[in-house]
């Protein structure tokens, strides 16, 4: 991992972030002795579903544009970052400032571009730079598939694994869509809605097509090692 120190880097002085330091203050005041026996209960494992459902909640606040809202779901998040971590802190693991600085370090790193002698001028040729750069890091990793979340929605799923699937070469023909996203919204509704009237699951069903999708990515990997 590049670090700003490899190229003698002077990144701006941080700013003062007074009530992040509160807001940490608090979390910690209430997962001490004496304070909140929820909070001292909590794992890693029990705060998952309102991870999810703060991160769901955010998307929905972003959709709205309303400031407001989204003022406080992005709170949400970043209470359950600060939740967790502290979690990891009290059993000797990690804290958060170890997260936080793996996080400078692996934007420095994925933006030699910016912190370094790269050049990336467009949009597509950052991405290109961040994929090959994440190779590198993941270079452990024996699949385009590994690392993929398993539990994203099928839909984003489904997206985010045809894109993987044709680094290797594996296609899946394309269906005619609508020109704009307010069509092809309907187009989809209108798909769920037959699944529901002929009785089939089409979560079930686009999960079943993307276990297809990935075995065919993992023989066409298999056949390019063999």
């Amino acid at each position: 991992m590049i670090k700003p120190t490899d190229r003698g880097l002077e990144l701006p002085a941080p700013t003062p972030h007074p009530e992040l330091d509160q807001l940490i203050a608090v979390l910690e005041h209430l997962r001490a002795p004496g304070g909140c026996a929820w909070d001292r209960d909590q794992t890693h494992a029990s705060l998952v579903r309102y991870l999810v459902e703060e991160t769901h909640e955010l998307v929905d606040a972003i959709e709205a544009g309303d400031d407001a809202e989204l003022v406080e779901e992005l709170g949400d998040v970043l209470y359950q970052v600060v939740f967790h971590s502290d979690i990891a802190a009290e059993e000797g693991r990690f804290t958060l400032e170890d997260v936080a600085r793996h996080m400078r370090e692996k934007m420095v790193g994925r933006h030699p571009h910016v912190f370094g002698d790269a050049v990336a001028d467009t949009a597509d040729a950052v991405v290109a730079k961040w994929d090959e750069l994440k190779r590198t890091e993941k270079s452990h990793r024996t699949s385009v598939l590994d690392g993929v979340p398993k539990g994203m929605p099928a839909l984003a799923l489904a997206d985010k694994l045809l894109g993987k699937a044709e680094g290797v070469g594996v296609t899946r023909a394309p269906a005619a869509v609508a020109g704009d996203e307010d069509a092809l919204g309907d187009d989809l509704l209108a798909i769920v809605a037959g699944a529901r009237s002929a009785g089939l699951d089409p979560e079930r069903a686009l999960r079943a097509a993307i276990r297809r999708l990935e075995a065919d990515v993992r023989a066409a990997e298999g056949s390019v090692q063999a």
